[in-house]
């Protein structure tokens, strides 16, 4: 087994330093954030780190990196107050990593990437039309990570597009069935395969398959 301490971590190329340290923790969502300005243009970017925060009130966060540079998707929520989260398929991943690239703010991500602009229910921000799974946000807050500079974004879910053959009878989601992709560290792109899923645990309890 290799084994590294944080002395042999620091002294890695920086790139390999990222790259182990982005996929040792494992799979990731795999998400694109949509958003526009007020002045129509608009930004598509993927993102690794979309979480759940809680679900009553329905809430969603993730990480940007530090503002030492214009951030499109964090000058767009801040200004309107709006942005969506659409979740990549694997049909989609290469126009979804092409995403990352640093265009001028004038230039839409859309325009580039062949995705499609979707406007549902007077929502103001784009969704992706090829996502099956689309979430409308509103920005509500932000904190920063004093350690390292990033902000975590929290984001509360406004509206919610998805498959109806997904949704299980407690409301559980059959992702595999939306084919919802996962990243693996920065740039590798899975598609997760469901093993099995359990019932609400109890001590001394029975472990029960429920699927």
């Amino acid at each position: 087994m290799k084994y590294f301490n944080i002395e042999a971590l620091q002294k890695l190329p920086s790139r390999h330093r990222a790259h182990l340290i982005n996929t040792c923790t494992g799979y990731k969502s795999a998400n694109l954030i949509g958003s526009k300005d007020k002045n129509g243009i608009t930004n598509l970017a993927v993102f690794n780190s979309v979480v759940h925060i809680g679900s009553n009130p329905p809430m969603l966060g993730f990480i940007l990196r530090p503002l030492t540079v214009r951030r499109d998707t964090y000058h767009n929520f801040k200004e309107t107050g709006f942005f969506t989260v659409n979740q990549i398929t694997s049909s989609i991943i290469k126009a979804a990593h092409h995403t990352s690239a640093s265009y001028n703010h004038d230039i839409s991500e859309f325009s580039k990437t062949g995705l499609t602009e979707m406007y549902l229910d007077d929502f103001f921000a784009p969704y992706v039309a090829q996502s099956n799974i689309k979430i409308g946000c509103s920005y509500i807050n932000e904190y920063t990570i004093k350690e390292n500079g990033c902000l975590l974004i929290i984001g509360a879910i406004e509206h919610l597009y998805l498959p109806e053959n997904i949704i299980q009878d407690d409301g559980w989601l059959h992702l595999e069935k939306a084919d919802t992709a996962a990243i693996i560290g920065l740039d590798g792109y899975a598609l997760p395969k469901l093993l099995n899923r359990f019932n609400y645990q109890q001590p001394d309890e029975l472990i029960k398959t429920i699927l």
